[in-house]
């Protein structure tokens, strides 16, 4: 997958005149009609017009830039992508006779905005809703899933599940939609993801936040506590006078930032007290006298 700026040729700071100006330049260099046989031009040329319709729209280029190649994709489909880019009317001012039908003809029923055209060539999509558990989303895996489409045929796929998945997240597998009845390529398979809920750990952002229980005398003079992370046991040290609900920062041992493979986020300990509910006599002797000084 390559990165939409790089392949028309511009950088992140371009404006909306100057990608329309790389795409028409980029577009007329592969467009079919100039390379007639030449399947790597065909394919620069898809590509040059899927990197056109995010980055000429506000709305999808700020996604792309906020999450990178694989989020964007996990939230947009080959139809989103697509839908209400005016490709006819800037193929027929580039001189390319009757854009619209070319387009439609070519990418197989992507849609068109105004002006364009809708034709729907593609198979139909399919979603397949699959839970995970909370390791799963830290660390990826892979998971076997079998689904039947609506022609009875029964399919078996191996899912790779990239690290620092999100609930909600659509995994799309390209091509493992149900067939084309009029001769188009097949839909897509979206994979919508389910987290399962962790008795130690949930998730905020890219943090990860569990729990460390303290006893009162502890929380009071502070104490080195052990906290569970997805990593192991680590160790903190909580300061005299320690609030319920405070958070200790352990940095780095949170989600992976999507779009930047080197950064993740932290986990926080977060301070629970707890509250005995039967005191024995001489606890009950040593928390009158600390009540009697006033404390």
């Amino acid at each position: 997958m390559s990165n939409y700026y790089d392949i028309l040729g511009i950088t992140k700071e371009a404006s909306d005149a100057e990608i329309k100006k790389a795409f028409r330049k980029q577009a007329m260099k592969y467009h079919p009609d100039q390379n007639q046989g030449d399947k790597s031009a065909e394919d620069q040329f898809k590509k040059v017009n899927e990197a056109y319709a995010v980055l000429s729209d506000q709305q999808k280029r700020q996604q792309y830039d906020t999450f990178g190649e694989a989020g964007f994709h996990q939230r947009y489909s080959s139809d989103d992508i697509f839908r209400g880019t005016d490709f006819g009317s800037i193929f027929n001012e580039m001189g390319f006779n009757d854009g619209a039908s070319f387009f439609s003809s070519f990418f197989g029923g992507a849609q068109g905005g105004q002006g364009g055209f809708q034709q729907a060539r593609k198979g139909q999509d399919v979603e397949y809703p699959l839970q995970i558990g909370f390791m799963d989303s830290l660390n990826g895996a892979k998971r076997k899933i079998s689904f039947t489409l609506s022609n009875g045929q029964t399919r078996d796929l191996t899912v790779n599940i990239p690290s620092g998945i999100n609930a909600g997240a659509k995994l799309r597998v390209q091509g493992k939609g149900a067939a084309s009845p009029h001769g188009g390529s097949p839909g897509d398979l979206y994979i919508l993801i389910e987290i399962a809920s962790h008795p130690d750990f949930s998730r905020n952002g890219n943090d990860i936040e569990s729990p460390i229980l303290l006893k009162l005398s502890e929380a009071i003079l502070g104490c080195s506590a052990e906290v569970k992370t997805p990593f192991g046991e680590k160790r903190v040290k909580i300061p005299p006078g320690v609030k319920h609900g405070t958070k200790v920062r352990l940095r780095g041992l949170g989600f992976p930032v999507s779009g930047n493979s080197s950064a993740k986020g932290d986990l926080f300990a977060v301070v629970e007290l707890d509250m005995p509910r039967h005191l024995d006599e001489d606890q009950l002797a040593a928390v009158t006298s600390l009540q009697e000084s006033g404390l």
